[in-house]
């Protein structure tokens, strides 16, 4: 906790707004998109999801292959405890959803799915795309299903995988994933071998979203490694989230923003 603390000073203390954005795409993004006040319809959809959640008060044993969780102690997790402490927050949901509405991408990935929150906000973000989502834990995937379906998100497919099972697939080699949602394994090394497996995977305008970079030092360092890639051409730091952009027709520019 110390540590994100730091972060947060130093990113306050780095961090800009629009004002000093002299990219024109990014200037767009962020006064279009991150910075949109308007309310949605969508927005009340992704408010019922989450209380329907909170009201569940039944246990779940959950499997977790990932870096690990700083609230629970046990496996055995109440759904309705889960949904308030781990998943996507309401602020970052409504977020999401923008990115998706705004970007309209056609094919979507999202690594991590836990209860479906986020789930929904890109399946809402953008009706007519193809949503996958993986999730290891079985039990936490069939409540997210059943979330998903409650909700009419009926462009998702929900795939129980290992992630790096299920990324170093053929069929996955020869999709085209116009936005990729990184919210599985926040580790350094899970982080940058997932970001390498997924490479074949971009066209120029693939939007790749990794979620608490900086979580600990290591998933500092994977963002800098990240940040640093000959491939990538722009990035947003907006503390939760680092954004990924491959736009050829750019110069290699690095923004830290206040979203």
């Amino acid at each position: 906790m110390l540590f994100q603390i730091k972060s947060y000073i130093k990113f306050l203390w780095h961090s800009k707004n629009e004002h000093a954005v002299h990219s024109p795409f990014v200037f767009n993004l962020l006064t279009k998109c991150f910075y949109d006040k308007k309310s949605k319809p969508e927005y009340s959809i992704l408010k019922n999801y989450r209380k329907s959640l909170l009201r569940n008060k039944n246990f779940i044993e959950v499997t977790d292959f990932g870096a690990g969780s700083r609230v629970f102690k046990s496996n055995k997790r109440h759904i309705s405890k889960i949904a308030s402490t781990a998943g996507i927050s309401p602020k970052r949901a409504e977020l999401l959803f923008r990115v998706t509405n705004y970007f309209q991408p056609k094919n979507i990935l999202e690594i991590g799915t836990s209860l479906g929150l986020a789930t929904s906000a890109l399946a809402l973000g953008n009706p007519k795309a193809k949503v996958i989502t993986l999730e290891g834990c079985p039990q936490t995937a069939n409540v997210a299903q059943n979330q998903l379906n409650q909700f009419d998100c009926t462009n998702v497919e929900n795939i129980i995988s290992e992630f790096e099972s299920f990324l170093i697939s053929e069929n996955l080699q020869s999709t085209i994933y116009n936005l990729i949602y990184f919210d599985g394994n926040h580790s350094k090394k899970a982080t940058l071998a997932y970001f390498d497996l997924l490479l074949p995977t971009i066209d120029n305008d693939s939007v790749w979203i990794f979620d608490d970079i900086h979580w600990s030092a290591e998933m500092e360092e994977a963002w800098e490694i990240i940040k640093n890639h000959p491939k990538v051409i722009v990035t947003i730091d907006t503390f939760q989230w680092g954004f990924v952009f491959f736009r050829r027709e750019q110069k290699k520019e690095h923004f830290v923003i206040r979203a």
